[in-house]
C-alpha cells in the first residue's frame, strides 16, 4: 500500500488503507481513466457496489493499473433485490464476472431494507461466499445497532466493516461509538457531505487556514481521527492527490469538536434514514 497511508486491520485480519476511492457515478471510458489515475495517485482501496452499475468499471482500470491485483482492496456491494440465499450467491458471482475479479476483498449489503427482513439470509450468502474463497472479507452499509446485533443472534457473525454516511453535517456519534465497541471498522459514505455547503462553511476554512490545508483535507483528516475510513470521489487527479495529503497534520481535540458541533438533526443529505429507506 502507499508508504503515506496508514492501515488498518479488520476484526478478521484483512488489512485496509486508512482512506478509500469513492466510485459512485463514475463510469465509462472515462471512469476507466479516473481509477487508473486515483490508483496511480496512491490509492489502493476501491469501492464500488452492483447498483452502481459500474463493477466493470472498476475492474477494466484494475486491469490496465500497473499496481498487482493483490496490492488492492477491492469492495463492492449487494443490492436489496438479492436479499435471499440464492439470489445472493448469484449475484456475487455475477458482480464478480462483471469486474473480471476472481475475489473481492470486501463485500457488503448495500442496505438492510427492514420491511422486506431478508437481510439475514443475504449475511447467510456472504458468509458462506467467504467460504468458498469469492470474498476475504464481509460486511454491510447503512445498518443500524439494531440490524447489526440481529446479525450476530441468528448467525454468530458480526460484520468487519459498517459503511455510513458520515460528515460533519451529520456526525453519527451514537453509531460510531456503537460500532467501535463492537470491534466493527466505521466507513465513512459521502465524507465531504456530497460536496454541498459544507465546502464553503467558514469555521471549518478557519481550521484548514491554520494548519495551510483545504477544506476537503480538512474534513477527511476530521474522519480519520474520528476512527473512520472516508471514501471520497474525485475525477480530478489533482483532487485525488489532495485528498490523500491528510496524514502530514493533526487537528487538535477543540477543532474536532468544532467541527462536529456542526451536526444537523436532519443532517442526512437525501434523508435515507436505514429503518425506512430501501434501496433495490
Amino acid at each position: 500500500m502507499d508508504k503515506n497511508v496508514p492501515e488498518i486491520t479488520l476484526n478478521d485480519g484483512l488489512i485496509v488503507p486508512n482512506i478509500g476511492f469513492g466510485t459512485y457515478t463514475i463510469k465509462g471510458a472515462r471512469g476507466v481513466n479516473a481509477i487508473e489515475d486515483a490508483i496511480a495517485a496512491g490509492y489502493r482501496l476501491i469501492d464500488t457496489a452492483y447498483n452502481y452499475e459500474n463493477e466493470a468499471t472498476v475492474g477494466q482500470a484494475i486491469k490496465r493499473s500497473s499496481v498487482p491485483r493483490e496490492k488492492l482492496v477491492v469492495t463492492s456491494k449487494l443490492p436489496g433485490r438479492y436479499h435471499l440465499y440464492d439470489d445472493a450467491v448469484t449475484a456475487i458471482q455475477e458482480s464478480l464476472y462483471r469486474a473480471g475479479l476472481d475475489y473481492y476483498d470486501l463485500y457488503l449489503i448495500h442496505w438492510p431494507n427492514p420491511k422486506q427482513d431478508q437481510y439475514i439470509e443475504a449475511w447467510q450468502a456472504l458468509i458462506d461466499a467467504q467460504k468458498f474463497g469469492l470474498i476475504r472479507s464481509i460486511g454491510v452499509s447503512n445498518f443500524l445497532p439494531e440490524h447489526l446485533k440481529r446479525l450476530e443472534k441468528e448467525t454468530g457473525v458480526l460484520p468487519s466493516i459498517n459503511q455510513i454516511e458520515l460528515h460533519p453535517y451529520f456526525t453519527q456519534e451514537k453509531q460510531l461509538a456503537w460500532n467501535k465497541e463492537q470491534g466493527i471498522q466505521t466507513q465513512s459514505w459521502s465524507p465531504l457531505g456530497r460536496a454541498n455547503d459544507i465546502l464553503q462553511n467558514k469555521a471549518i476554512k478557519e481550521i484548514a487556514d491554520t494548519h495551510q490545508k483545504s477544506i476537503s483535507q480538512t474534513i477527511l483528516r476530521w474522519h480519520i481521527q474520528l476512527g473512520s475510513i472516508p471514501i471520497p470521489k474525485s475525477s480530478s487527479f489533482k483532487h485525488q492527490l489532495d485528498n490523500l495529503s491528510i496524514f502530514d497534520f493533526v487537528l487538535t481535540d477543540e477543532e474536532m469538536t468544532l467541527i462536529s458541533a456542526l451536526n444537523k438533526p436532519d443532517g442526512r443529505n437525501k434523508n435515507q434514514d436505514p429503518a425506512e429507506y430501501e434501496e433495490f
